[in-house]
């Protein structure tokens, strides 16, 4: 079975410097993740702050899952611990361990979409159980996880955290941002979500889609997805989700 894998030698050992305690919000709870589990919840939640762990919290928060948070310090290398790595072997946020699955064994999940479709299996939200509902919402999802997040994390280093200028790949970067933007305006333009109803597929995309200054973008260019990211910031589960660190 799963442990905590990390435990509490200084309380504030593993803040990140630019953000406090994690906040209880909804059924989730904080913790640092250097805490140890004494009685775990539902879910226990590994994460930082990133889209792709934003992308958890506010499935969570959706679906009123019990769960505890757990803080990852990446900058101090919590990711990379050997008792983390029993979780997610690829040393990356999200992940989670399910204490609740069914027949009372845990399960570990890691890779963000992976944990969006478990989570909508166990809570039977957001993903439709008609066939072609279903394979729409997970079109969309695997278009996030395959073109909009490593392109867009790929446009933000360019532009903003490479050591030094690139020219020719911040101008490829920007252009693949600019036609992925292009493609989901044009998708928004007749649907109110991207696969018709609000999914797993719209919670994986808006952390990415929201941060568009980071890329450089006019987004007056972009009205249907400016719309898009209006309605889904007013739901309050969102709200709850870009609350927590």
């Amino acid at each position: 079975m799963f442990e905590s894998p990390f435990h509490r030698s200084d309380p504030d050992s593993d803040c990140d410097s630019d953000s406090d305690e994690p906040k209880a919000s909804g059924t989730g709870t904080g913790s640092d993740v250097l805490s140890l589990i004494k009685e775990p919840l539902m879910i226990d939640f590994y994460t930082s702050s990133s889209p792709n762990g934003l992308k958890v919290q506010i499935m969570l928060e959706e679906t009123g899952l019990e769960y505890e948070l757990h803080r990852v310090n990446l900058s101090e290398g919590d990711q990379k611990t050997p008792e983390y790595l029993k979780i997610n072997p690829n040393g990356k946020i999200p992940a989670i361990v399910d204490r609740d699955e069914l027949g009372g064994d845990e399960v570990a999940i890691f890779e963000s979409g992976a944990i969006l479709l478990y989570l909508a299996e166990k809570s039977g939200e957001f993903l439709p159980v008609d066939a072609n509902g279903r394979w729409q919402v997970i079109s969309w999802l695997m278009f996030q996880m395959a073109g909009i997040g490593p392109s867009l994390a790929q446009a933000g280093y360019f532009l903003n955290r490479a050591p030094e200028p690139v020219p020719h790949a911040v101008e490829k970067s920007v252009s693949e941002a600019e036609r992925l933007y292009t493609v989901v305006d044009r998708r928004l333009a007749e649907a109110e979500f991207l696969a018709g109803d609000y999914s797993i597929a719209d919670m994986a995309s808006y952390p990415w889609m929201r941060i568009h200054q980071r890329f450089g973008l006019d987004f007056a260019e972009y009205p249907n997805v400016s719309r898009w990211l209006e309605a889904i910031a007013a739901r309050p589960a969102v709200q709850r989700g870009l609350a927590l660190p």
